[in-house]
């Protein structure tokens, strides 16, 4: 069997896992009540699917550009961005006219705001830091530090009342997505992974390096801000959706490396997506039907991640080639 037909396979047993895992979610202790049961599941199943897509295939796609294999677009700092957003907003304006404000503007003001200034940080830095990505990527956790901080102290001044308000929307949540949201992130996300998929051979070609990107045609430095745009705008859409996930891309990612026997890039996009979809749909699965609800499936991808990261640390440096340039 050689390698295509075995990722063929492996993806047909992930589709049925998906299958089953799903038709397990969706019917298990309904008593009866399908419309109701349904309504509800159904809609965290949608979030399930756009949250996996969003996280695996960029992630796979930005650590091709970074030709490192423990970096996330999280490193960039938009989860502390989108926290700092949320809090400047209910400090300015009150818990209770933050929660009431309509939830489709502020979610494209967030993902908008998410990727320009991820943007314009690119843009300023990359040629600061001579084009070393790395040094970019320091200045990158800086800047989140930053945010942090900013968050930190605002919520101190707050109001206990309001502080409490604000939690409740800075925790990555399933269960409170619109369903208005819902479509127009699967819109967005189309449009954006449609474009990653599309220059799946250019990535192909920047995993070898930048010098061999140029000498075989392709224009650098324009793609890999285009892709990190991209990369930046899906990001920012699975931190609007539900909140900060920065795990689940790297674990996903860093399990499709090791289970998949393929190193295109189109392969591992769809590889990771799948397996972010069945961790998703099996994790939450776990923590209705056996844990009662008394963890979440964020908090669960967030320690796992964590300890996974670290064990990755732990055990040895990245597979992937290292190169200290970025772009010339």
């Amino acid at each position: 069997m050689n390698k295509e037909q075995r990722f063929r396979r492996q993806v047909l047993v992930l589709g049925l896992l998906i299958l089953v895992t799903t038709g397990l979610y969706l019917t298990y202790n309904t008593y009866g009540n399908w419309s109701f049961a349904l309504a509800i599941r159904g809609k965290k199943l949608a979030a399930f699917f756009l949250v996996a897509l969003a996280c695996s295939g960029p992630t796979v796609a930005f650590q091709t550009l970074t030709h490192n294999r423990f970096l996330t677009p999280g490193i960039l700092g938009m989860d502390q961005l989108y926290v700092t957003v949320q809090t400047v907003l209910f400090f300015i304006a009150g818990g209770s006219v933050g929660l009431s404000l309509p939830v489709v503007p502020q979610f494209l003001v967030n993902v908008l705001l998410m990727a320009v200034v991820s943007v314009l940080f690119i843009g300023f830095f990359l040629g600061k830091t001579g084009n070393d990505f790395f040094r970019l990527l320091m200045v990158g956790m800086v800047a989140a530090s930053l945010f942090s901080s900013i968050s930190t102290y605002l919520q101190v001044l707050m109001d206990p009342n309001e502080y409490d308000l604000l939690q409740g929307k800075l925790y990555a949540s399933f269960g409170n997505v619109s369903v208005e949201l819902l479509v127009i992130s699967g819109v967005l996300l189309a449009v954006i992974c449609g474009v990653l998929w599309y220059f799946g051979p250019e990535l192909d070609v920047l995993l070898l390096g930048f010098d061999h990107g140029v000498n075989l045609g392709i224009s650098v430095r324009p793609l890999q801000r285009l892709l990190l745009f991209l990369i930046a705008a899906a990001t920012g859409i699975a931190t609007a959706l539900v909140g900060p996930t920065i795990f689940l891309g790297f674990v996903v990612a860093t399990v499709s490396y090791q289970i998949f026997p393929v190193h295109r890039y189109r392969q591992l996009f769809l590889g990771s997506t799948l397996l972010g979809i069945l961790f998703l749909i099996g994790g939450q699965f776990i923590v209705e039907q056996f844990l009662g609800l008394k963890a979440t499936i964020s908090t669960i991808i967030q320690f796992a991640g964590g300890l996974f990261f670290i064990g990755k640390l732990v055990a040895g440096s990245s597979p992937v080639n290292r190169r200290r340039k970025f772009g010339n």
